[in-house]
C-alpha cells in the first residue's frame, strides 16, 4: 500500500466507525474507500468484513458487560440469517469486480435513504408481531443481503427485530450478535476465494475500532447532525464513481 492509502483508510475507517456508532451505514463509506485504495470490488467487499467482525465483537462484548439480556429464542433469528448470509456471500463472490462495483453503487443510494429516514421503531413495536414463518423469511432475506453487501444491514435488523416484538435495547444487543455470527460464516467464503487483502483490511479495522470509541462519545454530546451531511456527501461522490459517472 502507498502511504496515502494508509492515511485514507485509517481516516475513513475512523469516520465510518463514528458513523456506525451514531447512525449506522459505515460500510457505505468503507467499501468505496477500499476501492479508492486500489482494492478490487469483491476484494474490497470481503476485506471490509474484517473490520465489521471486530466492531460487532466489541459491541456484543460491551452489551454483555453491561448486563443486557433477552437472548432467549435468538436461534429462530440466527438460523435463517446465517443460512442467508452464506448464500449471499457465495453468490456475490462470483461477481466480476466491475460488476460488483456497479451493483454496489446502485445499492448505496436506497440504503443511504433508509439510514437517513430511520423508521419509528418504537411505534413498530406496538404493531402486531410477525408470525414465525414471516420472521424466518425476513431474517433469511436480511442474512442474504448482509452476506452479499453488509452496508446498512444493522438498521434492517433493528427494524425487523422491532416488528418481531423485541425491546429496542435488546434488539441492539441481538443486532450486533447476529451481525457478528453471520460475518463469522461469510468472511471465510471471501477468504477461500482470495477476496481479502489483509494489509488494507487491518488498517481499516484499526480506524473503525478507534472511530467506534470516539463515536460513542460524540453521540452523547449530540453530534449526529454534524456527521450525517458527511455521510451523504461521501456516499453520493463514491456512488457516482462506482457507477462510472466520472473518473
Amino acid at each position: 500500500m502507498e502511504f496515502v492509502h494508509v492515511v485514507v483508510l485509517l481516516g475513513g475507517g475512523l469516520v465510518a466507525g463514528v458513523i456506525n456508532a451514531m447512525a449506522g451505514g459505515g460500510s457505505l463509506l468503507t467499501v468505496p474507500l477500499l476501492v479508492f485504495a486500489d482494492v478490487p470490488g469483491n476484494t474490497a467487499n470481503g476485506s471490509n468484513r474484517v473490520g465489521v467482525l471486530a466492531n460487532s465483537f466489541s459491541a456484543a462484548s460491551t452489551f454483555r458487560r453491561l448486563g443486557v439480556a433477552g437472548l432467549a429464542g435468538i436461534g429462530r433469528i440466527l438460523g435463517p440469517a446465517v443460512v442467508g448470509s452464506l448464500i449471499g456471500s457465495i453468490v456475490v463472490s462470483q461477481l466480476a469486480d466491475d460488476t460488483f462495483e456497479r451493483v454496489f453503487g446502485f445499492v448505496m443510494i436506497p440504503i443511504l435513504i433508509l439510514s437517513l429516514r430511520k423508521p419509528d421503531v418504537a411505534a413498530m413495536a406496538d404493531r402486531p408481531q410477525w408470525p414465525t414463518w414471516l420472521t424466518t423469511v425476513v431474517f433469511f432475506g436480511i442474512g442474504l443481503y448482509g452476506g452479499a453487501f453488509q452496508a446498512g444491514v444493522g438498521l434492517m435488523l433493528i427494524v425487523a427485530l422491532s416488528r418481531a416484538g423485541v425491546d429496542l435495547v435488546v434488539a441492539n444487543n441481538i443486532k450486533v450478535i447476529v451481525t457478528f455470527v453471520f460475518t463469522v460464516f461469510a468472511l471465510p467464503v471471501f477468504i477461500i476465494n482470495g477476496d481479502v487483502e489483509w494489509a488494507p483490511a487491518l488498517v481499516l479495522a484499526a480506524g473503525l475500532a478507534l472511530g467506534g470509541f470516539i463515536g460513542a462519545h460524540i453521540t452523547v454530546a449530540g453530534g449526529e447532525k454534524v456527521i450525517r451531511p458527511v455521510l451523504v456527501a461521501a456516499v453520493v461522490v463514491f456512488a457516482g464513481r462506482l457507477l462510472g459517472l466520472y473518473g
